[in-house]
Parts: structure tokens; sequence; C-alpha cells
């Protein structure tokens, strides 16, 4: 842009061309309150008159339609504050740039790795939500469902109308009371105090009941096959009644006082 007996010839954008203007139009307008002529020796105004008489001009709408607009002003914002971002970062790493894009890959390669060997993260579920749905169904249902269900290669399904059967089963057979509301951690807590010899392997099911049902896990061929031959291991365990053990425990300390 270049300026020639006040005229303005526009080499640069609209926006420094209107600017200019606006200058010049401030200029001349400080001359004219200043009262000079051309005859007349020129007259120096204060600093502060001036710039209030350049911002009232430069303030006017006309000088700022080609501004760019909000969105455009906060994504030269974001840019300029990434440019130096990585400038900085590139002038602390060894090597400038080069240096800093094979540290952001190795940096890659790493976490690649972790989540290769370690897969997704998973937040092992609290068993909250109860075993079974309104219906009732007997111990006997459950397990034909499930044998359907692994008759498919349904894993999922099996497992956990596996782990009803089992629950069922055992408040069928009374060692468990009926109550509405029992998740399987419980059930399996309770469960190992009349059968004792397999409490580890209750709780094993349960948990992976609620891998399957809660934490989004897959369930596999051979968790089903654990189950089922639980759940038949059960079936021909005889119990061991806490109550009777107790009474048979205490009559024979009161023998021994005798």
């Amino acid at each position: 842009m270049s300026i020639t007996g006040g005229v303005v010839t526009a080499a640069a954008s609209p926006a420094a061309t209107t600017l200019v203007r606006g200058l010049l139009r401030a200029a001349e307008t400080l001359a004219g309150t200043a009262g000079g002529s051309g005859d007349q020796p020129p007259v120096t105004l204060p600093r502060d008159p001036a710039r209030e008489a350049a911002r009232r001009e430069l303030s006017k709408r006309m000088y700022h339609e080609n501004d760019p607009g909000l969105i455009q002003r906060a994504l030269n914002a974001l840019w300029n504050w990434l440019d130096r971002l990585f400038s900085s970062a590139a002038s602390a790493t060894p090597g400038g740039p080069v240096g800093l894009f094979v540290v952001v890959l190795f940096v890659i390669a790493v976490l690649a790795a972790l989540w290769w060997r370690l897969g997704t993260p998973r937040r092992r579920p609290a068993s909250t939500a109860v075993l079974f749905d309104d219906r009732p169904r007997s111990a006997a249902e459950h397990r034909a469902t499930s044998e359907a269900h692994a008759a498919q290669g349904h894993w999922n399904q099996a497992v956990q109308e596996r782990m009803r059967a089992i629950v069922r089963s055992l408040e069928e057979r009374a060692l468990l009371d009926t109550r509405p509301g029992r998740t399987a951690d419980e059930a399996a807590a309770e469960a190992g105090r009349s059968l004792p010899a397999h409490t580890d392997r209750l709780r094993a099911a349960a948990r992976e009941f609620d891998d399957v049902t809660y934490g989004g896990r897959r369930a596999t061929e051979q968790a089903y096959h654990r189950m089922a031959e639980l759940d038949r291991d059960l079936e021909r365990t005889r119990p061991t009644l806490v109550d009777s053990a107790t009474s048979t425990a205490h009559s024979s300390r009161q023998g021994a006082a005798e």
C-alpha cells in the first residue's frame, strides 16, 4: 500500500486500506481542529487529544467491516498457541523437530504395546443386580435353557442360566432360603456354609456370572463346562448341616464335662 498525494493505493488487504484511510481522516480532523493552514507554520497538538481523535475516528463501523469473525479469531488464537507449544517442545528436544517427532512415535509405540498386552481396562463389577427375573422357574428349566444355549454356542447365556440353575437347585433342596433379590455373590457365600468343600468353586462361578452379566466380558466354552460340572457335583454332595454339627459339638462338650 502506498500514499501518493493524499491518495491511497490498495496493495494490501481491504482491512489495511480502510485502516490507513481512517488514519488519514483522523489526521485531517486534527488539522482542521487545530486551525492550521498552508501559509502558517504547523501546529503541534498534544498527545492525548490526538490519540482520542484517532480512536474516535477508527471506532467507526466502516473501518471494521472486513475484520475476521469471532470463530475465525478463536481459530487463529488456537493455531498460534499450538504453534508456540510445538516450537517450545521442539527447541527443548535434542534434534529439534525431528527429535520431537521421534519422541512422539516412541510414546505411541509404547502405548500401543501396553494396549495389546493388557487389553481394554475393565472395571471389576460389583454384584448388585439380582439373579432371577420376575417369572420364577425351576432348576430343571434353567438347566434346559442353559443346555439349549450351549448347543448353539451362546456361551454367555449358557453360563448365566447354569448359575441360575445352581442357585435354584440349592433353594429347592432347602440349602438356601428362597429370597428375592439375592445376588450371585450372596448365594455363593451362603451355600459355602453348608457345602464347604465347594466354597471356592461357588465363588469362582459367581465371579464368572458377574463378569459376563455386568462386566461386559465374553464367556468361554470352558467356563460353561466348569459351571455345569459344579452343578452336577453339588447335586451329588451331601450338605453339612451347621445346626446339627453345632449341636453335636455342644453335646460332646457337655458329656466331657460330666
